[in-house]
Order: structure tokens, then sequence, then C-alpha cells
């Protein structure tokens, strides 16, 4: 078996990207809402993925747009994020040790808290406009 290395090349991310998804997609909580709202467009958004953590990790900056808002409207709650967190917090661990793969869970951390709570913040105000 193969000793984990750090997140450090693209082919990283993308084995952390595919890996991962592959796991979303079949969870029984989070499959009918991922595959709901991307149906047969998983190549796309696989891809959209690898630029997101190519740029927030390794600093090629490939990922251009605005992560919040297709996720602005999403049948989610609490224990969605839990899960989408335990899910990839299990898959930096099963395949990366280091800096970089300490970082990647910590800003999915973060990237979780922050659209939950902007989340249920448009959701108890209808009115105001998603940015």
């Amino acid at each position: 078996m193969k000793t984990p290395k750090d997140i450090l090349t693209l082919d990283d991310v993308k084995l952390l990207v595919d890996t991962f998804y592959t796991k979303v997609r079949d969870d029984q909580l989070l499959a009918p809402i991922f595959n709901e709202r991307i149906q047969d467009r998983w190549p796309q958004h696989l891809e959209k993925m690898y630029t997101f953590w190519q740029t927030v990790l390794l600093g090629d900056h490939t990922y251009f747009g605005s992560p919040f808002v297709p996720h602005a409207n999403l049948p989610v709650d609490h224990a969605h994020f839990e899960q989408w967190l335990k899910l990839f917090y299990q898959t930096v661990d099963e395949l990366f040790t280091g800096e970089k793969a300490e970082e990647a869970k910590w800003r999915a951390d973060k990237m979780a808290e922050m659209f939950e709570y902007k989340i249920n913040y448009y959701r108890e105000n209808p009115l105001k406009k998603i940015l």
C-alpha cells in the first residue's frame, strides 16, 4: 500500500475530487440532492471542482466564479453539511497527509460553515436578493 502524500499537483486534486464525489454520488443523504441538481452534467461539475480546488490549494488561479450562488437554493440542512464534511475528511485522510491535506479540510469546514449560514439567512429573508 502506498504511503499517503500531500496534495501537491493537479493530479492530486483530481484524485481527491473524483474519490470524494464518487462517495457523494453513492451517499444515501447527499446523492439525491446532487444527482437531481447535476443530472447528466457530472463531467462538467467535476471539471469545475478541479479548478476550484486547484485555485484554493495550489494557488493556480484557474477557477473563476462565485461558488455560493449555485448552492443558494439547495434543499439542505445541517445534517447535509455534516455528512458532506464527514465524507470530505474521510477522503482526504484516506488519500493524503500533510500541510495541504490539513488545509483542504480546514477550507472545506469554513466553506460548509459559510454556505450553511448563508443558505439559512436567505431562507429567513426571502426578499433579500442572492448575490
